[in-house]
Parts: C-alpha cells; structure tokens; sequence
C-alpha cells in the first residue's frame, strides 16, 4: 500500500489510465508499477498474451484504425528497454497505414505516460522512442525487489534527464554513503575537494522498504544499517542539472539528481585505483551505429587489478563497418569512443557473439568465460 500510494502521488494513476501489461508477473515491476497500483486507483488494464511485438503495434494503433475505432487508446504503457528496442527495430517494417496510427498512439496528447525499467536505459534507444512517438520522452526509475520503486524522474519532461533515475519517490528516504570513506554524502558534498565526483552506495529508508528477509536474520542484520537503512548494493553519484529540480513534476522532485553506476558487486570496475561504471561504458557504446547490444565486465588484470572488457552483437552495418570492410573490431572500437570516454574506461579485450542471453526483464546474463 505504502508502494501504490508513493507512485501514485508522482505518476498520477487515475481511473482514466488504460494500461496494456504485457510483462511478466513474478517481478515488481509487472505486479506493483503496472498491477496493484492502477487497480488501486481505478484504472483499466488489458492483459496482453503471448507478447509479440506485432500484436503490440497492433492494440496500440486499433483506436486510430479505421475498423476497429471502439477500442480505447493505451494510456500509461511500462516495459522493459529491450521491449522498447524491440517496438523500434520492427516499426519501420509495419505498413504505412499502421506506421501512421502506431504513432498516433505514442503522440503525448494519446498516451500520457511511456517508463522504461529494470534494466538501464541507452540513450539511442530514448532519443528514437522520442522521436517515433511525437515528443513522448521516456520516463527512467529505480527500484528493486527488496523496495519496490525508489528513485524516479518526474512526469514534466524537463525532469526526465538521460541517464537519471531522478530523485527519492515520496515517502522514501534516500541517502549515499561513500565507498572509500564510509561517510554519508551530504547534500552540497556531491565533489571533493579536486572537483571530481564522490560515488557512493545508494541506502533507503521508509514505509516502502521490506522489513526483512524470510527467516533470515543473519542476511537482514547485513544488509541494514543501525540507524535503519537498507544498504541496496547499487552505486550512484547525485549531479545538480540546472534544467531540472525545480519542482515542476512535485515537490519531491527537486535538488540534484541520482545517476546510477551500476551494482557494486558486479558493475563497478576498479581499473588502477579508478572506479569505472559498466552502465556508462555500455551506454557510449550503443551509440555507435555498429553495435546492436553489449554487456561490459570487468577481468583480472596483474597490471591494473581490473580491465574493462565488452560483449558485442553487430548490427547489420557493424559487420562490414571495419577498416577495409571486415567486421567491427578493438580498433574501431577505441576509435568509437575516444572522444566520449576516458582512455581507461575503454575495453581492452571485445568478444563478438551471435547473442547476448537475457531474463525476463531483459537483463544480461553473459558470462565472459
């Protein structure tokens, strides 16, 4: 109830919503964001099952076709990047007439509200959802199983800054604490004293967070403060964007905002005293035209500790985007993301694969053996 009540202050539920649920039920995402909380607030939703992509495109283009105009527009769709990415790749594929009602479907002025979770967001998948939809910018959060959602940018677009997840839901209480230091990270404290960011593990505290562990004390004792915080694992640096926080989408979206690194047990690359974000690397990378999906880890390295090391599916045009047309490689990699990443951000080792195995929510599930 205290989830249901917290996202229904900052994205508005209404019993004018009209949801189309197409993700699984045995995450939070699926059972709270798109289940519960909309029931509680009278909203509509639609089951849609088996999913395809060509039967999303469908539902969502049938009011603004011509034979089916009873259907009511999808108001508030939430899913997955690699469902989005999916959505984007067969959209051209479609016939003019649905190509035409799809976005129409998408246009701000139809669907009030697209969020994108459970799995980092990449910018080019963003900007082209954007642009498909009208304008329709995709609205990032933070969450995990343990708290429901935590963390959210605002419904102003003005508060959806890429790569943000935004600031603490209401009622949630949201703090870091640094990583070297142990210190909790105050507001104003966000840089040391050479002017570079401070990360610092992401810890949460109020009536959205869990209690314990199922018959666990020992995991609950871990992983809660004394003061009574859950220690989430996950690693952020918090950045003031002049353009947002201003209190247009509420009063709790206000203040620098909380930009995720990734999980400290697997995303934070320590490359020569260095902390490299696996999400920032993967993020650079898929703006390149020449890869279609990556996975970044980081590998021991007797020199460094750690090196940074990427999983590449090749789009279609990264197979002949090499130097004298062969495949994609290190090299053109290096030259990729020379002006966007420092040097030892940059993968070392690249391993190309037919696939990158995901779960349900469309996380990686590669191991680089």
């Amino acid at each position: 109830m205290a989830q249901a009540k917290s996202l229904s202050e900052a994205w508005h539920y209404s019993p004018n919503d009209h949801f189309l649920h197409v993700l699984p039920l045995h995450h939070i995402h699926g059972t709270v964001n798109a289940l519960l909380t909309p029931l509680l607030a009278g909203s509509t939703i639609e089951f849609l099952f088996p999913f395809t992509v060509d039967s999303v495109w469908s539902r969502l283009a049938a009011p603004f076709l011509e034979n089916t105009p009873s259907k009511k527009p999808i108001t508030f769709f939430t899913v997955v990047p690699t469902i989005y990415n999916r959505l984007l790749q067969s959209h051209k594929t479609l016939s003019p007439e649905l190509q035409a009602a799809t976005k129409e479907a998408l246009d701000p002025k139809n669907m009030r509200l697209n969020i994108s979770g459970s799995a980092a967001l990449p910018t080019p998948t963003k900007q082209a959802w954007t642009e498909l939809s009208n304008g329709n910018v995709l609205l990032e959060r933070y969450g995990m199983t343990e708290v429901g959602m935590a963390l959210s940018c605002g419904l102003a677009n003005e508060d959806r800054v890429d790569g943000s997840v935004g600031w603490p839901l209401p009622s949630v209480e949201a703090r870091l604490v640094d990583l070297d230091t142990k210190e909790i990270i105050q507001p104003g404290e966000e840089l040391d004293t050479n002017g570079k960011e401070r990360s610092g593990e992401i810890q949460l505290r109020g009536p959205t967070i869990f209690k314990e562990y199922w018959n666990n004390p020992t995991a609950t004792a871990k992983e809660f403060t004394e003061d009574g915080f859950f220690k989430t694992g996950d690693v952020a640096v918090r950045r003031n964007i002049p353009s947002a926080g201003k209190g247009a989408s509420g009063e709790w979206a206000q203040g620098p905002m909380y930009f995720i690194l990734g999980r400290l047990s697997a995303d934070i690359i320590k490359v020569g005293g260095e902390k490299v974000s696996a999400l920032e690397v993967e993020r650079e990378m898929l703006s390149i035209p020449a890869i279609a999906e990556c996975a970044v880890v980081g590998l021991p390295s007797e020199t460094w500790g750690q090196k940074v090391a990427a999983v590449v599916v090749l789009s279609e045009q990264g197979k002949t985007a090499g130097k004298g047309g062969k495949a994609f490689g290190p090299m053109d990699l290096r030259r990729g993301l020379k002006d966007k990443l420092a040097p030892f951000k940059i993968p070392q080792d690249l391993k190309l694969v037919d696939s990158i195995p995901r779960n349900a929510m469309g996380k990686s599930e590669f191991r680089f053996d």
